[in-house]
């Protein structure tokens, strides 16, 4: 089973909200996943990105693959010098 880190989309219409998961690669975005590990809200200012980086790290070294959009919140969230959730 491939495992991947990635954006799940919650909130209504055109107000975005996404939680971090990690999911079955082959489950469609919104649909089943595993662990919510993070959220990210991008409406706010400065964009709110709190992502439990224990748990990313576990799951990494299980082999999960992060997404490409999950790497960039992964590097600006240590870029501000957020503190780790959890």
């Amino acid at each position: 089973m491939a495992v991947s880190i990635r954006l799940r989309r919650i909130g209504s219409t055109r107000r975005p909200a996404y939680r971090v998961v990690v999911a079955d690669s082959r489950a469609p975005r919104d649909g089943r996943f595993i662990e919510v590990i993070g959220q990210y809200n991008p409406l706010t200012k400065p964009p709110t990105v709190k992502i439990n980086r224990t748990k990313v790290q576990a799951w990494i070294a299980k082999g999960a693959q992060p997404s490409n959009t999950v790497k960039r919140l992964l590097i600006h969230a240590q870029d501000l010098g957020a503190p780790a959730a959890g």
